[in-house]
């Protein structure tokens, strides 16, 4: 296999095209602030308020059949999608979502929303018989709102406690460096998801915290490499120091990826649309996070450089000598 059979002894020059991947890096972090800030993400339930209602599609009925008796019920934006389930008795489902309810008097925001979830399962039980409910979910905003902060700190803890783990067991030059990484992975991702209009919900927040855990994991691979090297090749330029790091550690992290990546993409495809953004998610995240441990981690330690031990020794007047 091509994983088994990568050189042990390889030469590759990553350093010298640091400057046409931070050109990528760069144009990428743009058209994803744009794509954020233009088209936004596609916030499921957990973060948007509103309900989702999975049946089973009854036999001989289309989406279209079905849109016919819940729009009717005046519950504002609603969208119906097809989906399959999974196994070897897998059914045709469609997934019902419509938007937060606006409560009546004396009504609190909560009861409007389940009331209405009620009057959706009433109307589709009249007018197909034999339907079945998988699952029926209603988020009020509040709670909603809760949730998304809940997962954009969990981001913004995890970054910080990583920052300060390397900055611990290397040099504050590496934690930078990774800690660039990590929010470009994290935000390039979530660039991808405005793009694309994946569902962005608490999944996806579980996939990103992913990503970092499994980007941070690949860049401290490469970090402890390059300290090794350092120690062992103290006259040797940095970029090459970094070079001889990341061609030794390239093996394994193929071995790693390539492995994960066929993991996630047998999820993508046969995990049914509950799962598929997340996977997506992980799939892209896997293969961002390989490219900004060599790319953009290593690119900013070259920058920035970092103490290696070779300060030049000075002479002390009236001493036999040199000192530090």
């Amino acid at each position: 296999m091509f994983l088994r059979i990568w050189p042990d002894d390889t030469h590759l020059n990553f350093m010298s095209a640091r400057y046409i991947a931070l050109a990528a890096s760069v144009t990428a972090l743009l058209l994803s602030a744009i794509m954020l800030s233009s088209r936004g993400l596609n916030f499921g339930i957990d973060f948007a308020g509103g309900s989702v209602i999975e049946i089973v599609q009854p036999e001989g009925t289309t989406p279209d059949d079905i849109r016919a008796v819940v729009v009717p019920l005046d519950l504002g934006d609603v969208s119906i999608n097809s989906a399959r389930g999974t196994g070897a008795a897998a059914e045709d489902l469609a997934v019902i979502r419509f938007e937060t309810q606006v409560p009546a008097a004396g009504e609190d925001i909560e009861a409007a929303q389940q009331n209405a979830n009620t009057r959706v399962r009433e109307a589709l039980g009249a007018a197909f018989p034999d339907v079945t409910v998988r699952s029926s979910a209603a988020v009020g905003p509040k709670v909603s709102g809760e949730l998304f902060r809940s997962g954009i700190t969990a981001l913004l803890v995890a970054l910080s406690l990583m920052m300060c783990y390397i900055s611990l067991r290397f040099q504050w030059q590496y934690a930078l460096g990774a800690v660039a990484a990590l929010f470009h992975d994290v935000l390039i991702t979530m660039g991808v998801f405005a793009l694309t209009g994946y569902e962005f919900n608490l999944a996806t927040i579980a996939a990103l915290l992913t990503i970092v855990g499994y980007s941070m994991n690949d860049t401290v691979i490469v970090f402890d490499r390059v300290r090794e090297e350092t120690r062992k090749y103290k006259k040797m330029e940095l970029s090459k120091v970094i070079d001889l790091a990341i061609n030794v550690t390239m093996s394994r992290t193929l071995l790693t990826s390539g492995t994960t990546l066929l993991a996630l993409v047998s999820i993508f495809v046969f995990g049914g649309a509950v799962l598929r953004g997340m996977s997506f998610a992980l799939i892209f995240g896997v293969v961002i996070g390989t490219y900004s441990s060599i790319f953009v981690a290593s690119a900013i330690l070259l920058f920035l450089g970092i103490d290696r031990g070779d300060k030049p020794k000075r002479e002390v007047v009236g001493f036999q000598g040199t000192v530090e």
